[in-house]
């Protein structure tokens, strides 16, 4: 793979979509950002986590890690505790084989990655993904209601922007899973007014350095393809997953990624020696999720995101604003505007963790 990595980081390197976060005049993010993000489908921006911010995040997940289940089977933590889980039942923690790929082949994962072979010491699973992490780590929640980032959100889905999901993803080295190559979009493939902004976009927040060997790979501008015939594009590449106009998401920690869902993305096993943990949350615009479905286990049926579903899952925005302003006061605050339409005021304290935030991600918004 040592060719391919580093050809993808010769590519990556040429697209213009990088840098630090910059302004207009008039303080609005830069339209240079925001053009180099359409036209890519995503953008770094560097520096955006400062050293204390950075330094809480990762004490938060190391912390995470101590009481996290010890396996996919299992209700205990490493030291034989009962898990976090027993806590807040919608947490969800997702482990794969060492350097395997879980989840090519089924469903929007059309092909397998290639999969390599651990050390025979290694552990028998890896930890990919964790769910629900708002209600678990206050350093997630508080990044969630970053200014500038929400001014970004803003920008790219209008100021009544909702919410998508969240979780961190996990690439330990010599062991990380893969993540097969992918569109995020589901809902609106065959939607007449269908365009390369419909299925939202994902804030990806780097704790650590990437690189092309543990980073997520990216096709440049195919967010606005429309949906990708996946296989056929292996097939053209002589059955390769090594798709030849593919960069990786290159960042150093602290670094802030703009990521369209609808771009063709994946990320292969991670063999490197160099740790990835990556926080991704994401938003949508609300014309996309009004009145669109998602299938609901408990109930058996699709159920429909009308505006009190919307309206309950969005107050976890106001809350991480508020959360955030008491924990950086001097911060300026970002104004959500659908704030104003809600009767009662949405409060960072303890009442509010149990009514609000805990459980939350079971009200997720998918299309």
């Amino acid at each position: 793979m040592t060719a391919y990595f580093e050809q993808g980081v010769e590519r990556a390197m040429t697209l213009g979509n990088r840098g630090p976060l910059r302004h207009n005049a008039d303080g609005s993010v830069h339209n240079d950002i925001i053009n180099a993000y359409w036209q890519n489908g995503f953008y770094v921006l560097e520096g955006v986590l400062g050293e204390r911010e950075l330094a809480e995040l990762r004490t938060d997940f190391e912390w995470l890690l101590t009481c996290a289940p010890k396996a996919s089977d299992s209700d205990v933590d490493a030291q034989g505790r009962p898990s976090i889980q027993a806590e807040f039942p919608t947490a969800r923690f997702q482990f794969a084989k060492p350097l395997s790929d879980p989840m090519g082949g089924t469903g929007r994962y059309q092909v397998k990655m290639t999969e390599l072979a651990a050390e025979a010491d290694c552990p028998a699973e890896t930890l990919l993904q964790i769910n629900g992490v708002l209600q678990l780590m206050p350093s997630c929640l508080r990044l969630y209601g970053h200014p500038q980032l929400l001014a970004i959100a803003e920008l790219l889905n209008g100021a009544d922007f909702v919410p998508f999901t969240d979780a961190i993803w996990v690439k330990e080295p010599g062991l990380g899973a893969a993540v097969s190559w992918h569109q995020d979009g589901m809902t609106h493939w065959d939607n007449p007014d269908l365009d390369r902004g419909t299925h939202g976009f994902n804030f990806m927040a780097q704790l650590y350095r990437t690189t092309a060997a543990n980073a997520l790979w990216i096709v440049p501008a195919s967010h606005d393809l429309g949906q990708i015939d996946i296989q056929a594009r292996i097939d053209q590449n002589h059955g390769s997953d090594r798709l030849p106009d593919a960069v990786p998401l290159l960042c150093e920690a602290g670094d802030v990624a703009v990521c369209s869902r609808q771009m063709l993305h994946c990320s292969f096993p991670n063999a490197s020696a160099d740790r990835r943990v990556t926080y991704v949350f994401g938003f949508h615009r609300r014309s996309s999720v009004i009145g669109a479905e998602e299938w609901n286990n408990s109930q058996n049926a699709r159920v429909r995101y009308d505006e009190t579903r919307v309206t309950e899952r969005s107050k976890v925005i106001s809350l991480a604003i508020d959360a955030r302003q008491q924990h950086f006061p001097s911060e300026p605050r970002y104004q959500y505007a659908p704030r104003s339409q809600w009767p009662d005021d949405v409060v960072w304290n303890d009442e509010s963790r149990e009514h609000l935030l805990r459980g939350y991600n079971a009200r997720d918004l998918f299309i």
